[in-house]
C-alpha cells in the first residue's frame, strides 16, 4: 500500500512556532471586538466636524489631527481581521470577523467623506492660508497639495457619500475572487513517480510542483491543476470584468480620458513612464527569455517546451535545501551592507515571530508583507525549504525594514510612498541577497544555482508580473471600447500576451491562456507592471551600493526613512538614478541578458 505524503494540516493543527504573533497588534480576539466599539464611537463624532472646515484653520487641524487618530486605531484592526483571515480563509469566524470590520470600515468611509469633499469646496487659497496661519498644519501639507490637484475629478458631495457607502460593494469583485480561489476550489490529487499521492492546492502548485524537478510529476500537478480552473472560469470571467467595468465606469464618471490614467494617478507617474516600462521589456527582454527556454529545454531533454516546463529546476541534482535557520543567517549576512540598525530589524522580525511559515487549509497563496502604523510588520509565506524561499523571505523583509523605518521617522498619512517604489526595496534585498551568495563562492555548480535564483526574481518581476501588465493594458482597451470580457475573451488575451513573447520556443496550452485567473493583483489597480519598475531601481541602485558603498547606502536609508514625504522620481533621483529615462530599463534588460549568458556559458 503506498503511503500518502505531505497531507495539508488545518490552521489548529499547525505548531505555534510556524505562526506569527498577533498578540503583538491584540491580546485577544475579544479585545480586538472590543476596539470596533471603540472606532464605531469615534467615528459616531465625525458628526461635529460636519460643516466647519471653512471656518478656520483650527477647525481643519482639529478634524485633520482626529481622522489620523482614528486611521491608526482603523489600520491596526483591519491588519488583525486581514492576517486571521489570510492565515485560513475556511475559519468561519474569521470570514464573519473579516465582514464585520469590513461593513464598520466602508461606514467610516462613507462618514468621512465630507472632509476630502469640504477641502475642495474652499475658496482658491483658503488651504494655502491655513497653511500659513497654523504651523501644526505642516505635516498635512503634502496630502492637501495632492488632494487639490485632484479637484477637478472630484464629484458633488453628495455622489462622492453614495460612491463611499458603496466601498464594501466595490470591493466585493475582490471577495469574490478569493473565496472561489481559497474556499472552494478543489484540485485532484496526483501520484508521483513513486507511486505516493500528492495533494495539489494553489498554495502547493505555486509554491512546490511547478519547481518540481520531476517532469511527470510537474506536469500532472499542472493537469490537475488547470483542470479544475476550467471549472470555475466563467465565474472568475464575470468576478473580474465586474471589477474592470467598475474601474471604467468611476474613471468617467470623474472625467479621466481613460481608467489607466485615473489609476496611475495615485502612483504620480506619467503614462509614458508607465508605458516605457512595459514596451522596453515586453519586446527586448523577449529574445534573452527565448534563449532561456531553448537552453532549458535543451538541458532538461524535454520533448516539448511547455508552458509549465518554464519554472522546472535547470539543475534538479543540485538543489540544496535551507531550513528556515539557515535561511535567516543568509540574509542577515547578505544584509550587513545596509548597517546595523537596519539588519536589527530583520532580526527581530526572525526572533519574534513576525513570519507565518505554516502550510495549512485555507490559508492565503504566495507571500505577503503587511505593516501597520503603531506595531511591527508581519509577513506570510509557505515555508518549503528550499533556496527560492530564502529569496522570497529576503523580499518580504525588504517590505518590511522599508515600512518599520517609515512608520518611525514619519506620522501616518506621510509613511506610505507611491506604488511605483513600492517594490524597490524588496527587490533591493534579493539583488543584495545573490550578489552575497555569488561573492562567496566560485564553484561553477554553486554559481550557477545562484544565478538562477537571480533569474527566478528576474522572470517573477520582468517575466511574469510584466507580461500580467500587457494584459491589463490591453483588457482595459478593449473594455473601454465597449467588447464584453468573457471568458473566451480573457483567455484569448492571455495567450496572445503569452504567444508573442515566448515565439514559437514555448507551447502556450490552454492551460497557459488561464492564467489570468491565477493573478489576485488584477483586483489592485495598475499593480503588475509596479514590480518591473521597483525592481528596474533597486537593479541599478544596488550597482551603485557595490560601486560607491557607505555614500550610496546612507543615501538607500534615507529613502526608506523618507516613506512618502517625496514622489518616485524625486525618492530615486535622491537614491541615485532617473527613472523618467529609458535607460535604467535598458541596463536592467541588459543585466538579465548577461545572466542568461553566464549560464549558458556554464553548460559548455
Amino acid at each position: 500500500m503506498k503511503k500518502t505524503v505531505g497531507k495539508r494540516l488545518t490552521r489548529s493543527e499547525v505548531s505555534e512556532e510556524l505562526t506569527w504573533n498577533l498578540v503583538d497588534l491584540f491580546p485577544s480576539e475579544q479585545v480586538w471586538a472590543a476596539e470596533l466599539y471603540v472606532i464605531e464611537k469615534e467615528i459616531a463624532q465625525f458628526a461635529k466636524f460636519k460643516g466647519t472646515l471653512h471656518t478656520g484653520s483650527k477647525a481643519l487641524l482639529d478634524c485633520l489631527s482626529a481622522q489620523e487618530q482614528l486611521s491608526m486605531r482603523i489600520i491596526k484592526a483591519w491588519t488583525y481581521a486581514d492576517l486571521k483571515q489570510s492565515a485560513d480563509g475556511t475559519d468561519p469566524v474569521n470570514q464573519a470577523n473579516s465582514a464585520k470590520f469590513s461593513a464598520l470600515r466602508t461606514k467610516g468611509i462613507a462618514v468621512l467623506s465630507f472632509i476630502h469633499s469640504e477641502i475642495l469646496a474652499l475658496k482658491e487659497g483658503t488651504v494655502e492660508k491655513y497653511l500659513r496661519e497654523e504651523p501644526d498644519l505642516e505635516p498635512f501639507r503634502k496630502n492637501l497639495v495632492e488632494l487639490l490637484e485632484t479637484k477637478k475629478h472630484k464629484l458633488s458631495p453628495e455622489t462622492e457619500e453614495v460612491l463611499a457607502s458603496l466601498g464594501e460593494l466595490q470591493g466585493a469583485p475582490y471577495q469574490i475572487y478569493q473565496m472561489t480561489k481559497l474556499a472552494d476550489m478543489e484540485f485532484t490529487p496526483i501520484h508521483d513517480s513513486e507511486g505516493n499521492e500528492q495533494p495539489v492546492s494553489f498554495a502547493l502548485f505555486e509554491s512546490k510542483h511547478e519547481f518540481s524537478p520531476d517532469t511527470d510529476t510537474r506536469r500532472k500537478a499542472y493537469d490537475s491543476f488547470v483542470s479544475t480552473l476550467k471549472q470555475y472560469r466563467n465565474t472568475m470571467a464575470a468576478t473580474y470584468a465586474t471589477e474592470v467595468k467598475k474601474q471604467v465606469t468611476i474613471s468617467r464618471l470623474r472625467k479621466y480620458e481613460s481608467v489607466e490614467q485615473m489609476l496611475l494617478e495615485p502612483h504620480q507617474v506619467t503614462l509614458e513612464m508607465y508605458n516605457n516600462q512595459i514596451d522596453i521589456i515586453y519586446k527586448e527582454l523577449a529574445p534573452h527569455m527565448r534563449r532561456f527556454a531553448q537552453l532549458k529545454k535543451k538541458v532538461l531533454g524535454l520533448d516539448e517546451m511547455l508552458f509549465c516546463d518554464l519554472k522546472a529546476p535547470l539543475d534538479p541534482d543540485f538543489n540544496p535545501t535551507i531550513t528556515i535557520k539557515e535561511a535567516s543567517e543568509v540574509i542577515l549576512e547578505s544584509l550587513k551592507v545596509l548597517g546595523p540598525e537596519y539588519v536589527g530589524i530583520i532580526e527581530r522580525g526572525f526572533k519574534e515571530r513576525w513570519i507565518d511559515l505554516a502550510d495549512n487549509v485555507g490559508k492565503s497563496t504566495g507571500a505577503f508583507c503587511s505593516s501597520p502604523y503603531g506595531a511591527h510588520p508581519y509577513i506570510l509565506i509557505t515555508w518549503q525549504d528550499n533556496m527560492r524561499g530564502c529569496f522570497t523571505l529576503a523580499h518580504e523583509f525588504g517590505h518590511a525594514g522599508h515600512f518599520y523605518l517609515s512608520n518611525k521617522n514619519q506620522r501616518i498619512m506621510n509613511v506610505r510612498p507611491s506604488m511605483y517604489f513600492i517594490e524597490a526595496p524588496s527587490t533591493m534585498n534579493e539583488m543584495l541577497l545573490g550578489h552575497h551568495l555569488l561573492a562567496g563562492t566560485e564553484d561553477k555548480q554553486m554559481r550557477r544555482w545562484v544565478v538562477l535564483q537571480l533569474l527566478g526574481t528576474y522572470y517573477h518581476n520582468f517575466v511574469t508580473h510584466l507580461l500580467e501588465a500587457e494584459y491589463q493594458r490591453r483588457v482595459y482597451g478593449l473594455a473601454e471600447e465597449g467588447i464584453a470580457l468573457t471568458a473566451k475573451t480573457l483567455s484569448e488575451v492571455t495567450g496572445a500576451v503569452l504567444s508573442e513573447f515566448w515565439g514559437e520556443t514555448v507551447e502556450i496550452d490552454e492551460g497557459a491562456s488561464l492564467t489570468w485567473m491565477r493573478q489576485p493583483h488584477y483586483y489592485m489597480g495598475l499593480y503588475p507592471y509596479t514590480y518591473s519598475a521597483g525592481l528596474t531601481a533597486s537593479t541599478a541602485i544596488a550597482q551603485l551600493i557595490l560601486e560607491e558603498g557607505q555614500p550610496a547606502v546612507e543615501r538607500w536609508l534615507d529613502v526608506l526613512r523618507a516613506g512618502g514625504t517625496m514622489k518616485p522620481l524625486e525618492l530615486l533621483k535622491h537614491a541615485g538614478i532617473d527613472m523618467s529615462r529609458p535607460d535604467p530599463i535598458r541596463k536592467a534588460v541588459e543585466y538579465v541578458g548577461s545572466l542568461i549568458e553566464e549560464l549558458e556559458q556554464s553548460y559548455q
